[in-house]
């Protein structure tokens, strides 16, 4: 079995998917082929593996290379984990919206900084996909990790013409928060140490979720044979942490009746009512952590760590390897239990990013959505939902029509359809008015032009419109809850 992996220089996040493929037995004689567009980067997490692999003395081997159709050349699988253009451009899908009033946590699912993020990483996965088409194994199999994932899972699957499934662990995060609150609420007021506490694991409450990617929706908690939703809002409400840094997602479950599953910071730009008052914008954040709601949080933190390279290589490379132990130590991404299910027979629940196609049946029938699904050897199976809530299915929708015309913009280059998804977006279009919308996104793609091959016809008149029109990004600000990076380690 090969496996190839595409933006393979994220140090930790590559590390761990390989790892957790070997912790099957299996599929411990697994190839893998890493490439990156970063050498440097790219060399360390060579370097870092294969000495994962000889100290476990297991038969994977792994090569690696900047020339992406030598690695995908005859892959069973392939998984993308690539961020286009990197940091210089996501600073500008933060930092030109604020100019217009628009203030983002993190800028790579929705609003404005999501639909640029996903016109860069869509022209790169029809690459990609041309590619995989060509020399790839015929039964290939693309596993999405990249944001926008619904857009890119998207365009993956229509446009590029590769089966493709969007993976995510947002799902695990806020099952684990529920998990907490049921623990709290039967608890009531005992301590964690005290006789008689009753400490609850992620077995004991089962979940099923269904939406689309970062709005997707519990809509049934089962513990003890009983149905817990009704119940967590009064839990989250009580809760000593999440009372407080969880404020958007408990309101919207007091509007809505459930809990969705994205992080406080990342719910709060998907929707019109949390953002759009630069002054309103504290009362429902948390600064304690970046996830929680700060101005352009992700890019700090992403900042603050560029130089990781320099600090957490050397460090890992004198650690002892991990031991590829079955069953212990392996995260709880999807990836490497959806390859375990196809490859051995081991049948696998989690939660997938997929076309619709009737399971979600109030939401469009082409719209990638994140619902349970079943794997084992006979392939990814998705149970039909049904449907959805009709606030949640409201939200939902209004996002999935902001991802199509996105995704359609991002292969066909057309300039006013970007511009009526970002009208279309609910953040944006509650801040600003249709002609602030029109020349934020000609000044974004102005700045993003060298990742935006599909729009190169375009840009002459959208620099010329630049230039002839009044100003209308004039805000002076660095949005109503930034912090300044710390200096990056060295």
């Amino acid at each position: 079995m090969k496996v190839t992996v595409i933006g393979a220089g994220s140090l930790t996040f590559a590390r761990t998917i390989m790892s957790d493929i070997l912790r099957v037995p299996e599929l411990r004689d697994t190839e893998f082929a890493l490439t990156d567009i970063n050498k440097r980067n790219l060399d360390m997490v060579t370097r870092l593996t294969k000495r994962d692999i000889e100290a476990n003395e297991v038969a994977a081997t792994v090569t690696s290379t900047m020339d992406r159709r030598e690695a995908l050349k005859d892959a069973d699988y392939v998984i993308n984990m690539t961020r286009i253009g990197g940091l210089e451009a996501f600073k500008t899908d933060v930092d030109i919206p604020l100019t217009y009033g628009v203030d983002q946590c993190v800028g790579d699912t929705l609003c404005i900084g999501g639909i640029m993020y996903g016109q860069r990483n869509i022209a790169a996965i029809l690459e990609f996909c041309d590619d995989i088409r060509d020399v790839a194994s015929p039964d290939v199999l693309l596993l999405n990790y990249a944001n926008p994932n619904a857009m890119n899972t998207w365009a993956a699957n229509v446009y590029g013409g590769v089966p493709t499934v969007g993976l995510c662990h947002g799902v695990q995060g806020g099952h684990e928060q529920i998990k907490n609150v049921i623990e709290l609420l039967i608890n009531g007021k005992k301590k964690p140490e005290s006789k008689g506490y009753k400490k609850l694991e992620l077995k004991d409450v089962d979940i099923i979720c269904a939406g689309i990617n970062h709005q997707t929706w519990y809509t049934q908690v089962l513990y003890n044979g009983e149905d817990w939703t009704d119940r967590l809002l009064a839990g989250f409400e009580a809760h000593p942490y999440y009372s407080k840094s969880e404020k958007v997602r408990i309101d919207v479950l007091r509007r809505f009746g459930y809990y969705s599953t994205e992080s406080n910071g990342h719910l709060s730009e998907y929707l019109p009512w949390y953002r759009k008052r630069t002054k309103e914008i504290k009362k429902w954040i948390s600064m304690d952590n970046w996830i929680n709601g700060e101005t352009s949080g992700y890019l700090r933190h992403c900042t603050e760590n560029r130089n990781w390279f320099k600090t957490d290589f050397p460090r890992m490379m004198k650690e002892e390897p991990p031991v590829f132990t079955p069953n212990e130590g392996r995260s709880t991404e999807h990836g490497s239990y959806i390859i375990e299910g196809l490859e051995t027979g081991r049948v696998y629940r989690g939660h997938f990013n997929v076309i619709n196609d009737g399971c979600i049946t109030n939401l469009p029938e082409d719209a990638i959505v994140e619902v349970p699904g079943y794997v084992d050897r006979n392939g990814i199976s998705i149970p039909q939902v049904g449907d959805l809530p009709l606030g949640c299915a409201a939200i939902c929708n209004a996002s999935i029509s902001v991802q199509r015309m996105a995704a359609e913009a991002a292969v066909s280059g057309d300039v006013e359809l970007l511009k009526q998804a970002a009208m279309m977006d609910p953040l944006t279009g509650a801040v600003c008015n249709t002609a602030e919308i029109s020349q934020m996104v000609d000044a974004m793609l102005v700045a993003q032009s060298k990742w935006l091959p599909q729009y190169k016809a375009a840009l002459p008149a959208a620099r010329k419109r630049l230039r002839t029109e009044k100003n209308l990004g004039t805000r002076k600000t660095t949005g109503a809850a930034r912090k300044r990076p710390a200096k990056a380690k060295k």
